[in-house]
């Protein structure tokens, strides 16, 4: 939640004009981001926003006037719903019973010169 100063970015097409708030939305999409606001914030722009990594945790979103001598518009909003934490256990891998033998054997397998690094 926050001023993220991107008032370029079309929320609705997912596209903007710079490279900056490309990148920006690249993080988002990257992180599997929703942004939830759909109001101007400031000015007629879209400039605050509230990420959510679950759709249908945050909504009832309403602007609410500015606070004080603030040109941003207040956003309430409400947490639907809790995420409880369940104890689990952990999980690990037991590299004593790795076969390394045949993990060389594997790799040694790979045409890297015909490999595609990103």
């Amino acid at each position: 939640m926050g001023d993220f100063n991107h008032p370029d970015i079309c929320w609705r097409d997912n596209t903007t004009g710079h490279e900056k708030s490309r990148k920006f939305l690249e993080c988002v999409d990257d992180n599997y981001l929703l942004q939830m606001v759909e109001e101007p914030t400031r000015k007629g722009a879209l400039m605050d926003f509230s990420l959510t990594n679950k759709e249908g945790m945050v909504g009832n979103i309403k602007l609410k006037g500015s606070l004080g001598c603030s040109d941003h518009e207040t956003i309430e909003f409400k947490i639907l719903r809790t995420v409880r934490r369940v104890c689990r256990k952990l999980t690990t891998l037991d590299f004593r019973k790795a076969d390394f033998g045949l993990s060389r054997d594997l790799i040694g397998r790979v045409t890297w010169e015909k490999v595609h690094y990103i």
